[in-house]
């Protein structure tokens, strides 16, 4: 078993949607008014910790007798989290490593979620022919870092969303249960300029405070609260009701360079049924940013895109094949998981 720690933040398609228009209801607060909040566009790092110890794949142990692999006999599989052993809660991979060292070969209950659903199975372990430990043939691991942007904030609350969709695991594409994470300041450090068919990233190094806590991880992006807010926040702004995102002239907010900064964008075209995450396609048409960055590049996800002086969405992926051009997710689509996250 192996812990290793990757940057999942921002994924990427290279395939176009179709367009079509939407409308919808307007943005409430709960007392009935518009809602405001405060635009984002400042990185923050997110140190993350699943809930359970994540199967990434399933390997041949080499014993005394030959190749085996009790994990693949057993039924598991990448994607597989496993949240108990022997009876016992596995929140950590040092947790199963420890109960699999200790095992003496005798049969192990594991209890694992596979696609949203509980189920059990034994594992027994062998003797690794090398370490002269007990292995089952997993990989796994527990936790991941890494850098994104923060959409919005609400004032009142403190509460904040970012990235406009979910942390993924790197090996499976499946969407990391949620145990614990932390928010921290961050450093931007130089940009890795995107090309056709090679992404470019935001390059930085995590900061010594961490600013608040995480609750939740979703489709639709990562969900917290600030313990205080940071300085130089921007002035809120309103969000824009469902339906008022349309094709044609908007910025988007970003800290590129390490300081937060509004760049000219295009709206190209507006989505319906292309599910939650990928809603609008997105050019940025600003030479400032072409010139530092190419377009979109990872760490972006969650930059928060303004249209008539309102929030109307985030980036949350970019086009391989065309860096200036990505996807964005509607902001109410994030606002509706948020207030999911502290229903």
């Amino acid at each position: 078993m192996n812990r290793t720690v990757f940057r999942p933040i921002l994924g990427f398609l290279s395939a176009c949607l179709l367009f079509c228009a939407i409308l919808g209801a307007p943005a409430t607060a709960a007392d009935g008014g518009v809602r405001e909040v405060i635009p984002g566009g400042m990185a923050f790092g997110v140190k993350f910790y699943a809930k359970g110890a994540i199967i990434i794949g399933v390997c041949d142990v080499e014993t005394a007798g030959g190749l085996c692999s009790p994990a693949r006999d057993a039924g598991l599989a990448a994607g597989d989290v496993v949240t108990s052993a022997g009876g016992a809660e596995v929140e950590t991979l040092e947790q199963l490593l420890e109960l699999v060292k200790s095992s003496g070969g005798q049969k192990i209950e594991l209890e694992y979620r596979r696609e949203n659903q509980t189920q059990t199975t034994s594992v027994t372990p062998v003797v690794d022919k090398g370490s002269n430990e007990y292995r089952i043939g997993v990989w796994v691991r527990d936790s991941t870092a890494g850098i994104g942007t923060i959409t919005f904030i609400d004032a009142k609350t403190k509460r904040f969303g970012g990235l406009g969709h979910g942390i993924n695991d790197s090996a499976t594409g499946l969407l990391m249960p949620f145990g614990r994470g932390t928010v921290t300041d961050v450093r931007i450090e130089g940009v890795v300029r995107g090309r056709k068919n090679l992404p470019g990233e935001l390059k930085g190094s995590f900061g010594t405070r961490d600013l608040g806590k995480l609750d939740s991880n979703t489709d639709v992006g990562v969900f917290g609260a600030y313990d205080v807010l940071p300085e130089g926040l921007a002035d809120p702004v309103e969000v824009a009701p469902a339906g008022a995102l349309h094709t044609g002239d908007a910025t988007v907010r970003t800290a590129a360079d390490g300081q937060v900064r509004e760049y000219a964008v295009k709206i190209e075209e507006v989505y319906t049924d292309a599910g939650r995450t990928k809603n609008f396609l997105v050019c940025v048409t600003d030479e400032r940013l072409l010139t530092l960055t190419g377009g979109i590049v990872q760490g972006m996800s969650g930059s928060p895109i303004l249209q008539d002086g309102r929030l109307v969405g985030a980036v949350t992926h970019v086009l391989v094949s065309d860096p200036t051009r990505g996807y964005g997710i509607r902001i109410e689509n994030m606002l509706s998981e948020l207030e999911k996250s502290v229903s």
